[in-house]
């Protein structure tokens, strides 16, 4: 039974990170000011959650002493999600997606030091396998090339994230996933109200399925499994296994945008998987 549960869980997270891997593929679809995008996903996504939540009957109550924390993960969660297509806009799918995944590294140092955890060594080493695998997928360092400014990008979003996830981890066994969520999705949706009305928002005329797969996969189902992992696995153990989330991305974009990874790419997957790999069996043994 024990070992079914287990499994339960890997399977739950993989398939939230699989959803949150389409807004790879998304993020570089979708033609409109980056702003814009965010804002139609978050208002979008905060309707759906907003139902869900409403057809479970799951309470939207939030004690005053933590709602500080969730109006400060909402904010990093608009950032990192910014960023992150800007990021996606200045390159593509690939490099736009893993150096996202410098996130795991970052919350493997800050975890410990934010949640008085113990650290384990092997959490660092698996860490350093995936930035050695990052490492093949990034292109040479040089500020002029708009490559080099999406890894920037992405890494100023990996740090907001990686803040977000750690604020949510002492939350989500007080609250309801889908709640957290739809606390933040409704921060962002408020925040960029302004900039819709501003930038040219039209184009969402002719891509609202595409924004709405975003709000619906992407958000609405994806980062609520997310955040319910926190409740089976550490944030470390959750972030090092979600770095198959790019794999996943780099696939759909081969079937969808038809970009194709060069060999410099597979050999960087392969190692970023096989941290994965090794993490998923250790947090099961450790179960």
């Amino acid at each position: 039974m024990s070992n079914n549960r287990n499994f339960k869980n890997l399977l739950e997270l993989n398939l939230a990170i699989l959803f949150i891997a389409t807004s790879g593929p998304l993020g570089r679809y979708i033609d409109m000011p980056v702003p814009v995008i965010i804002g139609f996903r978050a208002l979008l996504a905060a309707v759906l959650l907003f139902a869900f939540c409403k057809w479970r009957n799951i309470s939207f109550m939030i004690a005053n002493k933590d709602r500080g924390v969730v109006l400060l993960s909402g904010v990093l969660m608009g950032v990192h999600w910014v960023t992150y297509f800007y990021a996606l806009q200045l390159s593509n799918v690939a490099i736009g997606m893993l150096s996202l995944f410098t996130f795991p590294v970052i919350t493997t140092i800050l975890e410990p030091l934010l949640l008085k955890t113990s650290f384990q060594k092997v959490q660092l080493l698996l860490a350093v396998l995936v930035l050695i695998g990052i490492y093949f997928l990034v292109p040479d360092f040089d500020v002029q090339n708009t490559n080099t400014q999406a890894v920037g990008f992405g890494v100023f979003s990996a740090i907001c994230y990686s803040l977000r996830n750690i604020l949510m981890k002492n939350k989500v066994s007080n609250y309801n996933g889908s709640v957290l969520m739809w606390y933040q999705v409704v921060i962002i949706g408020v925040l960029s109200l302004p900039l819709i009305w501003i930038m040219d928002s039209s184009g969402i005329t002719r891509q609202w399925p595409a924004v709405l797969a975003l709000a619906l996969l992407t958000t609405a189902v994806g980062h609520t499994l997310f955040l319910r992992s926190f409740r089976k696995f550490t944030v470390t153990t959750a972030s090092i296994m979600s770095c198959i989330q790019p794999i996943y991305g780099i696939i759909l974009g081969i079937f969808f945008l038809h970009e194709i990874p060069s060999f410099y790419t597979i050999i960087g997957g392969l190692l970023i998987l096989s941290s994965v790999v090794i993490e998923s069996i250790r947090s099961v043994k450790e179960k």
